[in-house]
């Protein structure tokens, strides 16, 4: 029999099994996706066309995938900058929602002149920084759980929110908690293809200098050191608050601008319905892509294609939202295990025999 079974840390699994893991681990999470929705009643013949053809494939469906994408990007950032260092951000929401009203606060009092539209833009990064400044400094200076506060940081700001609709941002000749509508100098631009805006090159340019910014300076190489072992790099004299603070405060900034986008490039108000789920979707796109900035529109992409088949999915075949919900959670728990696997090994000692 087994005289003891231990877990240990692989040396280096390589390129070659980090890759193999990885793509073995999204076909069984995707094997399984699909399982879950023919149990929920989706016909086997109808899958591709339904998963494939209308989301992808298609100029109408790509275009609301796009669309759907953009500020779920920002929001993946948003949760890539803060869990590289190992901070909880489960207050995206929150984040957006505080972006959005402030760039609707611009919008509707007339601010900025012919600068507005990218007022607005830096209002809703300002309000999103703001919104996660009190959990990044009750972390750093006193050890708070950021999941605490920034989830009741979250539930403040969709209570400032109703208070703003159903008061001073309140449209009067609607009978609906709504903002007035958005003038056309306070829109993002459309691009020509469906409700895909200015907004995705917003997403794509904040990536992209995500990516540079970790990838190729100084600062980048200190926050890697920060999140893999903050105590060596305050023994070595990195400044670790200063590293937590900037890119905390970068990730809410972020999501701030997820909310901006929202407002000003599809609703063209702020609504009770802005942002809903993106902290979900955020830390899974995050997760998919392994906190790496460069790898997050592939895999927004992916989760806004799960979310448009869904909307489909539930019209035609009474599939629930719900279901969509647990086939990212399948393919999300497939990736980690995978990972887990290709980082760890089982060590078993059998028994000597006598």
């Amino acid at each position: 029999m087994f005289d003891a079974v231990t877990l240990e840390r692989r040396a280096g699994a390589g390129p070659v099994l980090n890759a193999l893991g990885y793509l073995g681990a999204l076909a069984l999470g995707l094997g399984l996706s699909l399982a879950v929705l023919v149990a929920a009643g989706v016909p086997t013949g109808a899958l591709f066309d339904e998963l494939v053809v209308q989301v992808f494939l298609s100029p109408a469906g790509l275009a609301r995938t796009v669309t759907m994408a953009t500020p779920m990007m920002l929001g993946a950032l948003a949760a890539a900058l803060c869990l590289r260092l190992k901070f909880w951000n489960i207050g995206i929401e929150g984040q957006l929602w505080l972006g959005a009203i402030c760039a609707t606060a611009v919008a509707l009092n007339d601010l900025g002149g012919p600068l507005r539209l990218p007022l607005m833009m830096l209002a809703a990064m300002v309000g999103g920084a703001s919104w996660i400044l009190p959990a990044a400094w009750l972390k750093i200076r006193l050890g708070v759980s950021e999941v605490i506060v920034t989830l009741l940081m979250s539930n403040m700001a969709y209570l400032l929110m109703q208070h703003l609709l159903f008061g001073p941002f309140g449209d009067p000749t609607f009978n609906f908690p709504t903002s007035p509508v958005f003038d056309p100098g306070e829109r993002l631009a459309r691009l020509g293809w469906g409700d895909v805006n200015a907004g995705l090159a917003l997403a794509l340019l904040a990536v992209a200098v995500a990516s540079l910014a970790l990838g190729a300076t100084r600062f980048g190489f200190a926050a890697r050191f920060v999140g893999d072992n903050p105590r060596a790099a305050r023994t070595l004299g990195f400044p670790v608050r200063r590293v937590l603070m900037v890119s905390i405060l970068a990730g809410g900034a972020m999501a701030g601008l997820a909310g901006g986008v929202i407002v000003a490039g599809t609703e063209f108000r702020l609504t009770q319905a802005v942002g809903l789920n993106m902290t979900f979707n955020g830390i899974v796109i995050a997760a998919l892509a392994r906190n790496a900035p460069g790898w997050i529109p592939l895999w927004a992409l992916f989760i806004a294609g799960l979310n448009v088949a869904g909307a489909s999915l539930k019209v035609f075949y009474g599939v629930s939202e719900g279901i969509v919900l647990v086939v990212q959670g399948v393919i999300l728990l497939a990736l980690v295990t995978g990972s887990f696997v290709t980082t760890f090994r089982l060590r078993i000692g059998r028994r000597a025999v006598a």
